[in-house]
This record gives structure tokens, sequence and C-alpha cells, in this order.
């Protein structure tokens, strides 16, 4: 395997790995030559942790709440205590409380928060200080790979994931901010959006056939190789960068951009200056819609409703 590619000897930490992308991520980790770190509730985490161990890989199982401060303390300890490092932290942990904002409840909003955008937090802080320390005692950068689960939801919104859009706009937000923040430590942060076929997003995609001789279009492996590629040595220049992932292909987002800018006449703006000025240029078009048709237009190249934008 080509060692700019090549995993053999880094240690990842997988979060929300019992099934699902995360499950196919920690396999395609391992299949590189990674040891994993592998994270969920329960009897999950042991069973991929057996399905990697009988492939001929290493890994092993820590239970528990990634929105718990310290399991990001625990996961990066598991990392060194049993593998002698972290190299690579794959945040993939969530749940979904999908609800209308009227209908939207305290638990709904915080439970999602509490596993997307805390849990991306804890294991980031908790990885943040280690790769600090390690850089310090090297005397330079280290090796480090953070790569963070958004979605679309963030982009579009989702007019029946309020929490759900609001934690995905945070994780794309810390992972840029982890990008800055630890690039001068060798640190890369990522984040990827993904369309993928699993249990949390059955109700979107319902069931999907494989073509003869591959894999289905939305199977969730083909998220878990564009990981495994960032994990590698050979992304080393990108970094604070968000990659919309499915089927069999990847888009790679501008920064945001101006679309128009007003200027005051006289300085300051009044009321009906600017009513004079906005109120002509959003005649006529939905708040929404020019969202709604980039989405469709650009990115849904294989015929994948956008129904999917909310992961």
């Amino acid at each position: 395997m080509g060692s700019n590619i090549g995993l053999e000897g880094r240690t990842a930490v997988v979060t929300g790995a019992g099934g699902g992308l995360g499950r196919s991520e920690a396999l395609a980790l391992a299949a590189r030559g990674a040891n994993v770190v592998v994270n969920d509730m329960g009897q999950a985490a042991d069973d991929v942790v057996a399905e990697i161990k009988e492939l001929g890989g290493q890994a092993v199982a820590v239970t528990g709440d990634v929105g718990e401060w310290d399991m990001g303390d625990r996961l990066v300890q598991a990392a060194v205590e049993t593998f002698g490092g972290l190299d690579i932290l794959v945040n993939n942990a969530g749940v979904l409380r999908d609800k209308m904002l009227f209908n939207l409840t305290e638990s709904d909003w915080d439970t999602v928060i509490h596993v997307h955008l805390k849990g991306h937090a804890a294991v980031s802080r908790a990885a943040a200080v280690h790769w600090r320390e390690a850089s310090k005692a090297a005397g330079g950068p280290v090796y480090g790979r953070v790569i963070n689960t958004s979605s679309e939801a963030f982009l579009f919104g989702s007019a029946g994931q309020p929490n759900y859009s609001a934690a995905k706009a945070g994780i794309t937000a810390l992972t840029l901010s982890t990008a800055q923040g630890l690039s001068r430590y060798g640190v890369r942060a990522n984040a990827i959006c993904p369309r993928a076929r699993t249990g949390m997003t059955a109700h979107v995609f319902g069931g999907g056939d494989a073509a003869e001789g591959g894999l289905d279009i939305l199977a969730p492996e083909r998220v878990g190789t564009f990981v495994s590629y960032l994990a590698s040595p050979a992304s080393d220049e990108i970094n604070g960068q968000v990659f919309i992932v499915y089927g069999d292909m990847v888009a790679l987002m501008a920064a945001p951009t101006v679309e128009r800018k007003f200027t005051a006449a006289n300085d300051v703006f009044s009321v009906e200056e600017f009513d004079a000025q906005l109120t002509p240029y959003f005649n006529g078009r939905s708040p929404y819609q020019n969202y709604a048709a980039y989405s469709v237009a650009q990115l849904d190249t294989t015929g994948v409703e956008n129904a999917a934008a909310s992961k």
C-alpha cells in the first residue's frame, strides 16, 4: 500500500461507529492499516471491534455518550494506552429528533445539540490537548487529522430539523476554528456532508439495490473511502474545507461570498433608502427558492431526491 495513502501504524478514534456511516468509516480506516478506537453505545461498538479483528485489524471498544465532556478524554486515553498515540479523529455520532420549530421541545433541542455539537466539541478538545502537548514535546508539528460530520442541512436548512440544522452549522464553524487553531501543530481539520443510506436515514432514502458487481449508489462505504483518504498523509494540503459526499461524487464547497452590496448614498442608511434598494432586489423571488434550486441543479447529479439534503 502506498505510504502516502496508507494508514499503517496510525490510530483513529471513530465516534458513533457501531453502525451506519461510523461503522463504514471505522472499517475503511482499518482496511488501510489503522488501529481503531470504536465508540458507540452498548454492544454495537463491541460488534464492530470483532468485525475489524476478524478482518485482521486491531480495534478496541469504548462505550458511552460522546456528549459527556469527559468522554473525549476517555477516548484519547484509550488510543494512547492501547495503541501508543492518536493520529485521526472521525466525529460521526448523532441522533435525530425531527420536529417543526413550533412543535420542538426543549428535550428535542438539547438531545440533538448534546450528541452532535457537544459531542464533536468534547472529543475534538481532548484530541487538541493531546496533539498540542505532543507537538511541544516533539518541538514541531505532529500528525493529526480531524474529520467532522456536518450536513447539507446547514447549507440549505431543513424545515423539520431546526435542531439538527443548527447543530450541523455549529459543527461546520467548529471545524473551521479547529483548522485555524491547530494547523500550527500539524493538525488538519475538514468537514463532510454525507448522503448515505443508513438506519438513521431510512425514512429519507428507503431501501436500495446495489448495481451488479458494485455498491448501492448511497452505500455508506462510499463515504468511508473518502474519509480514509482525508485521514491519510496525502491530504496534508487540505485544511478547513467542507465536502458534500455521496454516490460517485465529491463536491468541494466554496467559502461564502457576497452576492450583492448595498451602500448608503450619504453615509447612513434610512429605512426609506433600505426600502428603495433592497425591496426591488428581492421582489418576486422566494426567500428559499434559490437555495433549493442550487441544491438540485448543482449537487444532485445522480438523480437522488433533494429530500436527502437533511442527511
